[in-house]
């Protein structure tokens, strides 16, 4: 059996789950390595959640392009695998005749870079589109292909639908070498000594902790259900593949490196958010923007697909590519800038801070480029790059393409995810019908979102599989411990409500 793969995507945030899932449309041997123990746990899993219209970034870059044509495809997308979308539209507000200079330039941008629908208002009619808007507020663009989405659940589907058609999920894969062979790559993983593989192609290599492991009589964990590849605990593994993808987010600048490429430097760019409780979520329901600066687009306010409201981010540069710790200053500035464009904010309904690292690049815009035969980077994916992810997976399949990837669609590819049905927001006629099928659904495990032990069990039990950790006492015996895909734990997430 041949072990070498076709592309390896590294990164399986929502920049590389959209990629593999448009791959695995074809007929294609694809792996994903992932660093961490789950999926969308880096920039994907704090974000505004926001699909941006397209007028914000500079004409001819990448930015605009695939901006513009990422929003045009979100809502099918979505749709296709199952995630919360909303169509909501978005507002960037102004207080003064230089911030209506601005809005100006912003539209003429966005007309620039095909976006459809925009206009200039005036203050009047922006408080007449959202009551709640300060009355210092004197203009307003207006964008009404605006929409919110689920960042983290949209990476979740794609890498779960990439594996339904056949792709594979390596989590723990820290990748520490990178050889380019006659035939490809040889990726190999950092062991527990931080090395990565060396000395056999990757071929039966065992670093010093895994040699004493051996000798303690201990032995790996089995691996998850499904196709999702998974030892336990970080051991070292190499893969094969003709073509690589670095989609390694703020770590994209050390992966390519790696390849040989020096060109690229990343830098985590801090944001910090707060999370409203859901008795707040109608205070707007546009996404609420202040004129935009150098670092941003400023705090933002908007409405979340689960309910909630969603204040922030701040724009701190950094070092620390692991520094996600929330502050007291950042919180303080979020709630007093929020303030002045919606009054009515109460600080009271705060339910969870958290933050969030934006891959910011060195060259402005998103560096999608390939320094080598076979090796393409997909760096510096910040702000608009949620929404930009579909179309970005679209650009990258026709680079790959023209590099002499043959891509033959399968005739038996199933774009279609089943959604997530949340319990709580059920009739009380197709409550009783899911506790017919399946009593699980009829537990009640977290009371205040109203999560039911039949929803957990079925985001353990499809792609990307649950871990298995150690075995708990549930109900009806011993239940195998798991990280939860579809469901917030150990970690804030925007949008998820009080975490279970």
């Amino acid at each position: 059996m041949d072990d070498m793969y076709d592309v390896a995507i590294i990164g399986a945030g929502v920049a590389g789950g959209l990629l593999a899932r448009t791959l695995a449309a074809y007929d294609l041997k694809i792996c994903i390595l992932e660093k961490e123990h789950d999926v969308a746990t880096g920039a994907t899993r704090a974000n505004s959640g926001i699909a941006h219209a397209g007028y914000d970034a500079l004409e001819g870059t990448l930015k605009a392009r695939l901006n513009v044509r990422g929003s045009r495809m979100m809502e099918r997308l979505a749709r296709e695998l199952g995630v919360p979308y909303r169509r909501n539209g978005s507002m960037v507000i102004g207080f003064g005749d230089e911030d209506r200079e601005t809005i100006e330039k912003l539209y003429a941008r966005g007309v620039a870079n095909g976006v459809e629908e925009l206009r200039v208002i005036d203050g009047e009619e922006a408080r007449r589109l959202e009551p709640g808007l300060s009355r210092a507020v004197t203009c307003a663009l207006h964008a009404p292909t605006g929409a919110i989405v689920c960042p983290y659940e949209l990476a979740i589907a794609a890498v779960g639908n990439a594996m339904d058609n056949g792709a594979e999920l390596f989590l723990d894969f820290q990748v520490g070498h990178i050889e380019k062979n006659q035939d490809g790559y040889t990726i190999s993983s950092v062991c527990r000594e931080g090395r990565g593989r060396e000395g056999d192609g990757g071929k039966g290599a065992v670093c010093p902790g895994e040699e004493r492991d051996k000798k303690a009589g201990k032995e790996a964990l089995p691996e998850t259900a499904g196709n999702g590849k998974d030892s336990g605990e970080p051991s070292p593994r190499s893969v094969r593949a003709r073509y690589v993808v670095n989609a390694a987010g703020i770590y994209a600048d050390e992966i390519a490196r790696l390849a040989g490429d020096d060109s690229i430097r990343i830098h985590p760019r801090r944001g910090e958010y707060l999370l409203l409780d859901r008795a707040c979520g109608g205070l707007v329901s546009h996404t609420i923007f202040r004129t935009p600066s150098r670092q941003g687009k400023g705090i933002l306010i908007t409405p979340t697909v689960d309910g909630n409201l969603l204040l922030g981010p701040t724009s701190v540069d950094g070092e620390d590519k692991k520094d996600r710790a929330t502050t007291r200053e950042g919180l303080e500035q979020i709630m007093a800038r929020a303030r002045e464009n919606v009054e009515a904010l109460p600080q009271g309904k705060v339910i969870t801070s958290f933050t969030g690292l934006r891959a910011a690049g060195n060259t402005g815009d998103f560096i999608i480029d390939s320094p080598g035969p076979g090796f393409i980077n997909v760096a510096g994916i910040e702000s608009p790059g949620l929404t930009a992810a579909p179309a970005i997976a679209e650009y990258v399949a026709e680079m790959l393409a023209a590099q002499g990837l043959a891509l033959n669609r399968k005739a038996d590819y199933q774009p279609l995810r089943k959604p997530v049905y949340a319990f709580r927001n059920a009739s009380p006629e197709e409550k009783n019908e899911m506790i017919r099928r399946d009593k699980a659904y009829g537990r009640v495990v977290c009371r205040c979102e109203t999560v039911t032990e039949g929803e957990i069990l079925e985001a353990i039990r499809r792609n990307p599989p649950g871990r298995h950790q150690a075995p708990h006492q549930g109900p009806d015996g011993p239940v195998p411990g798991r990280l939860l895909h579809a469901l917030p734990h150990g970690n804030p997430l925007p949008g998820a409500g009080n975490p279970l």
